[in-house]
């Protein structure tokens, strides 16, 4: 089901941990990306008012699903601009050109997964969503 973008106090809350009961959560996200993708490429699930460790990427027609997403390491810093649904105009952070994520699939299988370039910053960016973090 498509959900209305939040803003506000509830996208700098940090997450709780997700749990199986939590799928459905992860399933609107998927769909509430593909009806934005025109002007998003990632979502956390507090976008959706849903305070739990779910994200979601897209770049073109894939999307996939993060629960619990953990990043165990990084390399290659670099200052960037970005900018967020939640949020108007762009704003400076840092990320990493480089990173390992360790997270559970849709079927609460554990994975663990390099990423680099465009598609790990898509991911540092709504992991920092998952700790209440906003650009």
């Amino acid at each position: 089901m498509i959900k209305p973008i939040v803003s506000g106090t509830a996208i700098f809350t940090k997450a709780a941990t997700a749990t199986k009961e939590d799928l459905p959560i992860a399933y609107d996200l998927l769909d509430t990306l593909k009806a934005n993708q025109a002007r998003c490429v990632g979502m956390a699930a507090n976008m959706i008012g849903c305070n739990k460790a779910i994200i979601v990427v897209g770049l073109g027609p894939m999307l996939f699903a993060m629960m619990n997403p953990v990043i165990t390491k990084r390399s290659g810093k670099y200052e960037t601009e970005e900018g967020c649904l939640s949020l108007t105009g762009v704003r400076k952070c840092i990320r990493y050109q480089q990173i390992e994520v360790e997270y559970q699939d849709l079927n609460m299988k554990k994975c663990h997964r390099k990423f680099e370039g465009y598609i790990a910053q898509i991911i540092q960016h709504e992991i920092d969503h998952c700790h209440g973090i906003v650009i």
